[in-house]
């Protein structure tokens, strides 16, 4: 564990703390999350393929590497027959655990204690908006016929991480300390796109002959560590440019 100094205060930067938070983002989010949105996706009859699109439209992935990952999940019609209410509510029960990992990685970006136990109402409302999140933006056909897709995406994108933040906080910290790091959240999630289009998606193919199903499984699993380490380093970053901008900008006032 390190720190790094910020203005007048300092700010815990541990490396590998955000490394074994992003393995735990990881591992919640492959098996509840990943189980919500397949089967959601499968409940609508249009989204063809369902979660597997997604996936690889989140990854960036070439067509070929696309065929791969449709290879892992059932089909819908498959996946809605195989589904029980328990199983549901399991899956609940658990991806609530996922809200508290992501809360839990925020308030040690901002020096915060843990939230009391009556407010983990707020893991269900962030879980439900981040599962109907993801099924407009990449699922429903109508956002993926708009013109200027990739612009709302990245301004959806940004509101929610900025909504993530302050909702999972309990309002701690103000709206505007925390819009740098929904921004540098969202540049992340940009630049991971373009790293696993140049990186995940040839290692997807070859792993896929390789080692068949589970090759493609631990690169799906790497890319979510990524995703993990982008979410809390993102939110790390929005700290440090909150704390230094103002320091910065005097600095620079007086040099004029």
């Amino acid at each position: 564990m390190r720190r790094v100094r910020a203005g007048r205060r300092w700010v815990h930067v541990g490396n590998l703390d955000l490394w074994q938070r992003s393995l735990g983002f990881a591992a919640l989010g492959f098996l509840t999350l990943v189980p919500l949105l397949i089967v959601v996706s499968a409940a609508d009859p249009a989204s063809g393929r369902g979660f597997a699109k997604w996936l690889g439209d989140g990854l960036g992935v070439t067509e070929a590497a696309r065929g791969d990952i449709e290879r892992l999940f059932a089909l819908p019609g498959q996946t809605l027959r195989t589904t029980t209410a328990f199983g549901l509510a399991v899956l609940a029960v658990f991806g609530l655990s996922f809200g508290a990992a992501v809360q839990s990685g925020y308030e040690k970006v901002w020096d915060l204690p843990p939230a009391c136990w009556w407010a983990r109402w707020r893991h269900v409302v962030w879980l439900a908006v981040l599962i109907g999140f993801l099924f407009l933006s990449a699922i429903t056909p109508l956002w993926q016929a708009a013109p200027a897709r990739g612009v709302i995406t990245v301004l959806s994108g940004t509101l929610f991480f900025w909504w993530s933040q302050r909702m999972l906080l309990g309002g701690r910290v103000s709206w505007v300390a925390l819009l740098p790091g929904a921004v540098t959240t969202m540049a992340g999630q940009l630049g991971l796109r373009v790293f696993s289009r140049l990186v995940f998606s040839p290692l997807i193919a070859s792993s896929a002959v390789t080692y068949g199903p589970i090759g493609t499984v631990l690169v799906v699993q790497s890319w979510l560590v990524g995703v993990g380490v982008v979410v809390l380093g993102g939110a790390l970053a929005g700290r440090l440019l909150q704390d230094e901008l103002p320091r910065v900008a005097h600095a620079l006032k007086r040099r004029r």
